[in-house]
């Protein structure tokens, strides 16, 4: 096995995400008449260092003089210089305290700011190799001390040359100072670190560019040697998602990319190409030729309630796992119901269109109070039944009708059938799933069975209204009105167009799709959906997945994890633990769970062990997918 490498670190735009002298200015020039013009002046001088345009130990003096900087003002950067570490840095102290004993920091930076990092980091302070600056009697920096190396140019190379380090030695850093040190042989190889900061003059004579800890480590053979690197992922998000969404997911290292609209099958597949993961709303169908063309994708979070969009038996079948957010957008369209159902007994909306013409009607005719009327409501899950709540809070009383057995909340009452509630309701409000059997679930007959001026809501599917028959209906006047938010056939973008043959329909009102479309309801379901996401992601955990069993598991710590989804079928585990032995795994600990198709194995490993083993396990017979967590 080949000698560990000493791995070697920049400190300013690598290890944290700022450059301690123009933080430093920030703080030093707060009210200062010529703050604007000495930033600019700092920060084209770090540039040039930076770059290689001019000496390190040049630049350091000419930004140092320009500043009236204190003690104070380093120490105000010091207290607050742990909120400044990289990203992926962050994601990866567990690395850093495991191997503290070969890391080192090398920067032209400062003591004072470094230290805490270190600290945070495990790495003891003499493997900490920096400038030390110098103060006067009034602790004002009048400079750093000249006898070290590190304040001058080439100042990097020969301080690793007179630390004899082990070789192999890995330089990581951001600019040209630290490109010296591979240009002197002063390193084996060198990483141009991008995540902050991608400069072209450094990337061309590094070995590689690392763009983040994670793929520093993967090409390393360290940490992420047999886990995928997160910024390797590749992220579709589609339909607009809520920017909540890309933030996290970012954040927690994942690459992403983001389109407005909805994709057709065949652009879709098109899409998909490389992508591990996909976002999307109401409006992409995920059908059984995309996911059988997909083959690199191992998730699909559904940024809203319904899945019917999703082909979840061919998403088991390939072993993809489907999240969607069932509670996030509730309160949005129960107050959407609840609005709507205000506006058509009060005749709001043709009384609103008749004033924008001119046209005064003040009257009472057919207006009437929710108080005392009686609300149908059909399916009570977590929207029919807060429905329920704040409709009985407002005087009315209600009655639902649900397959499944649910509690009922105040004082509704459960209907025997529906067409029972339907003869008894003054207002049916439906919030079904989107389920083939509820297609046309209201249709002519159902309509008929309603009692005359009944006024009708769906919030819920598109397709389990029958569109014509509704028509029909309002115009013969057996329904007095009718608030639908969703269609059997929508537009996939807001530039194409809209029919229907409710449209001009008396006491009718059609929104666009937006029952959980209010800025709060976005938020929180970008926010939930890519938690669910990371969850499975980053340990396997697949809590509130709508394909697979639920399985809720604790991040991975000192063991790597084995993920094995499979076909349900005889003998899987057996064989799976025959492999595991044979390839001489210690198995740490095991999660089996079932539902009627899939399987799903989460086993906890020692992370000693050839990798070359991990090949047999893929080969296990009804495995669907198969991966590695650490």
């Amino acid at each position: 096995m080949a000698d560990p490498a000493t791995l070697i670190f920049d400190f300013d735009s690598t290890l944290v995400r700022i450059e301690t002298l123009e933080a430093l200015a920030d703080i030093a020039l707060a009210d200062h008449p010529e703050a604007e013009a000495t930033r600019t002046e700092i920060a084209r001088l770090t540039d040039q260092a930076m770059s290689g345009e001019i000496g390190f130990g040049d630049a350091l003096r000419q930004r140092l003089a320009l500043l009236p900087l204190t003690r104070e003002h380093v120490q105000t950067l010091a207290e607050r210089i742990l909120d400044e570490g990289t990203p992926s840095v962050r994601r990866n102290l567990r690395f850093f305290r495991e191997n503290a004993h070969r890391i080192i920091i090398l920067s032209g930076g400062f003591r004072e700011i470094i230290a805490p990092i270190a600290e945070r980091l495990g790495i003891s302070a003499d493997r900490v190799l920096c400038n030390d600056l110098i103060y006067d009697a009034t602790g004002r920096v009048i400079g750093v001390d000249a006898t070290n190396p590190l304040a001058h140019a080439d100042g990097k190379p020969k301080v690793i040359a007179d630390q004899n380090f082990p070789r192999p030695i890995v330089m990581v850093g951001d600019g040209w100072n630290d490109a010296e040190v591979k240009l002197a042989g002063a390193a084996d190889r060198f990483y141009a670190y991008t995540e902050i900061v991608r400069r072209e003059q450094v990337i061309e004579v590094a070995d590689a560019e690392a763009p983040s800890m994670d793929e520093l480590l993967h090409a390393e053979g360290l940490a992420g040697r047999w886990s995928y690197p997160r910024s390797r992922i590749r992220m579709l998000l589609l339909e607009n998602i809520h920017p909540a969404a890309v933030d996290r997911l970012e954040e927690a290292g994942y690459s992403v990319e983001t389109r407005k609209g909805a994709l057709d099958e065949d652009a879709l597949i098109e899409a998909l190409k490389g992508v591990h993961v996909l976002g999307i709303r109401s409006k992409t169908a995920v059908t059984a030729r995309v996911l059988e063309q997909a083959d690199r994708l191992m998730a699909v979070a559904a940024f809203c309630i319904g899945t019917n969009q999703i082909d979840l038996e061919a998403a088991s079948a390939h072993g993809v796992a489907v999240f969607n957010a069932p509670y996030s957008n509730t309160r949005s369209v129960v107050e959407l119901a609840i609005g709507l159902t205000i506006t058509l007994m009060r005749d709001v909306a043709d009384k609103s269109a008749a004033m924008h013409k001119g046209q005064w009607n003040k009257s009472a005719d057919g207006s009437r109070e929710l108080r005392g009327k009686t609300l149908g409501i059909v399916g009570y899950g977590a929207i029919g039944s807060q429905l329920s709540v704040l409709a009985e809070a407002l005087g009315m009383r209600v009655i639902f009708h649900d397959l499944s057995e649910r509690l009922a909340l105040g004082n509704a009452r459960r209907m025997r059938s529906l067409e029972a509630l339907l003869g008894e309701a003054d207002v049916v409000s439906l919030h079904v799933d989107g389920r083939n059997d509820n297609t046309h679930l209201i249709g002519a007959a159902q309509f008929q069975a309603m009692k005359p001026g009944t006024l009708f809501l769906n919030l819920s599917r598109g397709h389990v209204v029958d569109i014509g028959a509704l028509a029909k209906a309002i115009g013969a006047g057996r329904i007095g009105g009718a608030a639908l938010d969703v269609f059997p056939e929508e537009p996939r973008t807001n530039a194409d167009p809209f029919d229907s043959p409710l449209m001009g329909l008396k006491n009718v009102i059609l929104t666009p799709h937006i029952g959980g479309s209010t800025e709060e309801a976005q938020e929180a379901i970008a926010e939930f959906a890519a938690e669910r996401l990371l969850g499975y992601l980053n340990r396997g955990d697949t809590t509130f997945c709508v394909n697979l069993p639920n399985v809720q598991l604790a991040e991975v710590s000192g063991a790597h994890r084995i993920l094995h989804i499979h076909t349900n079928q005889p003998g899987v585990l057996a064989e799976l633990n025959r492999e595991l032995t044979a390839a001489g795994l210690n198995i740490l600990g095991q999660h089996l769970k079932t539902d009627e198709r899939t399987g799903y194995v989460i086993t906890d490993v020692d992370r000693d062990y050839d990798p070359e083993a991990l090949r047999a396990l893929k080969s296990v017979a009804g495995t669907l997918r198969f991966r590695m967590l650490h």
